[in-house]
């Protein structure tokens, strides 16, 4: 589980962030991807497992697209809100002291959209387990998810409990390291 989640976090996070920074400095970008984006949240990413099961077959690599999946989505909303809060006087300051796409990056909008990128963060942590646990569902034969799906079927109260109880604390855990990196 803890395999998924670190690769499906950091997956979604570097795409999302990606992503994000070109709609939030495209026009173009943001009309053609936006509804997109938009429109792939709204499906339930119980419908889109099996799709995926089919391309990448059961295990690691699926669960790990399906816990990138629920995290591109609050992470990209993250830094398009974060990089377009930047304010415009700044950017005419950086450009009147000629600086490079480089410069205005590191020195502006990266820094300038730190604190509504870490609350992204802080959210997609918390989907990360969540998306692991789907994709263990649907496509596992170990994990968190693999156990909570295999024991409420036999009516075992105790192993869906004590799958749930170390998810709990498996996301107060990522949550609380996305915090204190913030702090």
């Amino acid at each position: 589980t803890m395999i998924e989640i670190g690769f499906g976090f950091s997956g979604g996070v570097v795409c999302a962030f990606i992503l994000g920074y070109g709609i939030a400095r495209s026009k173009l970008l943001e009309g053609l991807l936006g509804p997109y984006a938009v429109g792939f949240q709204a499906v339930p990413m119980i419908a889109i497992a099996p799709i995926l099961i089919r391309f990448f077959g059961p295990g690691i690599p699926t669960n790990a697209v399906i816990c990138g999946l629920i995290v591109l989505f609050p992470m990209l909303v993250s830094t398009v809100v974060g990089m377009r809060g930047i304010d415009p006087d700044l950017h005419a300051l950086m450009r009147s002291l000629a600086a490079t796409r480089w410069e205005m990056f590191t020195k502006l909008e990266f820094p300038g959209s730190l604190p509504v990128l870490f609350g992204g963060l802080k959210v997609s942590a918390t989907l990360a387990v969540v998306g692991a646990v789907v994709g263990e569902a649907f496509a596992s034969q170990a994990g968190l998810g693999f156990l909570i799906s295999s024991s409420r079927y036999v009516y075992n109260a105790a192993g869906v409990l004590v799958a749930v109880f170390t998810l709990t604390i498996l996301a107060l855990v990522l949550y609380e390291v996305v915090a204190r990196i913030e702090r």
